[in-house]
């Protein structure tokens, strides 16, 4: 009991430390939403055969729904299903934030980052390349479907947005780590790792599964799992790869067609996976 109280103590103090660092992460990120939004939207709607990648380039910098924005002309057909798998698989959702809050080294950042770009565009081209070869690819418009409603108070003030993402934020992030810290002080790090990442194929599984949760709980269980050791980085980005803020969810909303929207999430949640098996072997 003594040392679970002292887990919760430390998990406070860390907690109210990061506060400030999750600010002026959000803030930063609120004001290049508020200027870059609109351009990012405009470049992927012009984007063409090469969506997927100008997609993915667009998804991998942290914008406030983003995800919700392609989902959107997806629905309305403006942009192509590989366009919009790009933009899901880059999508860093609370990773990005948390990593940098973190203080985790540059070099690991870049390289998870461009990883999750690869697979966006590898995965968006391919997907392209198959529904052209079956001559399902053509675009019919529908822009009466198209919802603006892109779940983010950007409306508001970056000021308020940000301090309002900010202690939502760290309220999941004490949650989370406090759960994983009094786990991890029972059962054991080296326990947890044996079963999670010494299985190539198990792990990426379970992480992909995470990944479907259509919130922002699942980035930052994933992300704090790997900032603690627990998981390996391939298994981290089978996770988040899959995860797509709540963009998953928007589909589902608002694309009336239930057995597309389960295929979308199917092909994105096998994309994930296979994506982290492949870089267990490798790395």
């Amino acid at each position: 009991m003594q040392n679970i109280l002292a887990v919760i103590e430390e998990t406070i103090i860390d907690s109210i430390k990061l506060l400030p660092f999750l600010f002026l992460t959000y803030l930063i990120m609120e004001y290049i939403e508020h200027k870059t939004g609109d351009k990012s939207r405009e470049i992927i709607k012009k984007s063409g055969v090469f969506g997927p990648f100008l997609g993915a380039l667009v998804g991998i910098f942290p914008q406030c729904g983003f995800s919700v924005s392609a989902t959107n002309l997806y629905v309305a057909r403006v942009i192509t299903l590989g366009t919009l798998l790009s933009v899901y698989l880059a999508t860093s959702d609370e990773m990005l934030p948390i990593l940098l809050t973190e203080s985790v080294p540059l070099t690991t950042i870049l390289v998870i980052l461009s990883i999750k770009l690869a697979i966006g565009v590898i995965a968006g081209f391919i997907v392209d390349f198959v529904i052209r070869l079956t001559k399902k690819g053509e675009l019919q418009e529908n822009i009466e479907e198209l919802c603006e409603n892109e779940h983010c108070d950007c409306e508001n003030g970056i000021l308020k947005s940000a301090i309002k993402h900010s202690i939502n934020i760290l309220i999941y992030i004490f949650i989370i780590t406090l759960i994983i810290n009094i786990i991890i002080s029972i059962v054991g790090k080296a326990t947890i790792g044996s079963i999670i990442s010494q299985n190539i194929i198990l792990g990426p599984i379970i992480a992909g599964l995470i990944g479907l949760i259509p919130n922002c709980a699942s980035s930052v269980i994933l992300t704090e799992l790997f900032i603690s050791n627990v998981i390996t980085l391939p298994i981290l980005i089978s996770g988040v790869a899959v995860n797509a803020g709540v963009g998953i969810l928007v589909l589902f909303k608002i694309n009336k067609n239930i057995k597309e929207n389960i295929k979308i999430a199917s092909l994105l949640y096998f994309i994930g996976v296979i994506s982290g098996i492949v870089l267990e072997l490798i790395f």
